[in-house]
């Protein structure tokens, strides 16, 4: 079945009436995190769509449950310099036995999950800091800042002469590939958020707030990783990298936009 096309003005019309409609039946992944946004795809007649490609012409629709202490994901994107495999370097020197290694997994699984923040360190001493001159966003390790609970992590990396990051394997974002990475998902955006309970067995959703953002500014995006409103989460194992993500404080998201509008 083709995929409906709107123009802005329709779009805006049928998702008022989305929120018109009050609490909507969830028929589509019940018990999966990404359900409201299945269900108002469902809505919609917006095919599923895993591309880098906005849905709803030049918009991107992304969707959030209400009252949630989650975070939005933005986008995913590998850090530089990507033709030196960073991830794979963090992972075989800075990484540590995966939890599940030997069981699940082999008994040699490694892995590297981080949520890094601005001036934040990590227990295991990893940061997150902004080069304006450079004009990209760099990840730092400070072994002096390691949690004396990971004292053996921080003594293996002094054994194998791991202490700091290879100036050739420093992991970064420029400014200009995140803009340039934002500009294909979030230049223009609805945002919608929607409460969510369980009546008599079913489970439904109540779409609420509707947000029309555009003109993604990169200058709000910094700002914002500055106000720590944005972390970068790198997940990895040995057998699979799970891929970086940048994500945001709901409330914060409508702050990347420099025109936001409330329906």
């Amino acid at each position: 079945m083709p995929e409906t096309t709107f123009t802005k003005q329709s779009l805006i019309a049928e998702l008022l009436k989305i929120k018109n409609s009050g609490w909507i039946e969830i028929k589509r992944n019940k018990n999966n995190v990404g359900n409201i946004g299945n269900t108002l795809e469902d809505l919609l007649g917006i095919e599923e769509n895993n591309l880098p490609i906005p849905n709803a012409s030049e918009w991107e629709l992304k969707t959030q449950r209400k009252n949630t202490s989650s975070l939005l994901t933005l986008f995913h994107m590998e850090p530089s310099p990507k033709a030196l495999s960073i991830v794979p370097y963090l992972l075989t020197n800075f990484g540590w036995r995966h939890e599940k290694a030997g069981t699940q997994y082999s008994n040699d699984e490694r892995s590297f999950r981080q949520t890094l923040s601005y001036h934040n360190p990590t227990a295991r001493g990893f940061d997150l800091d902004v080069d304006e001159n450079n004009r990209k966003i760099v990840v730092t390790l400070d072994i002096n800042k390691i949690s004396q609970n990971l004292t053996q992590y921080r003594d293996y990396l002094l054994t194998n002469q791991k202490d700091s990051l290879d100036s050739n394997h420093i992991p970064y974002w420029g400014f200009d590939d995140l803009y340039h990475k934002a500009g294909i998902k979030l230049t223009n955006c609805f945002f919608i958020s929607a409460d969510e309970k369980s009546e008599n067995g079913k489970k439904m959703a109540k779409y609420e707030d509707i947000i029309m953002l555009s003109k993604f500014r990169i200058e709000n995006f910094i700002e914002n990783i500055k106000n720590k409103n944005i972390y970068v989460d790198f997940d990895a194992r040995t057998g699979h990298n799970h891929g970086t993500k940048f994500r945001i404080r709901p409330s914060a998201f409508p702050l990347l936009y420099e025109n936001v509008t409330y329906f």
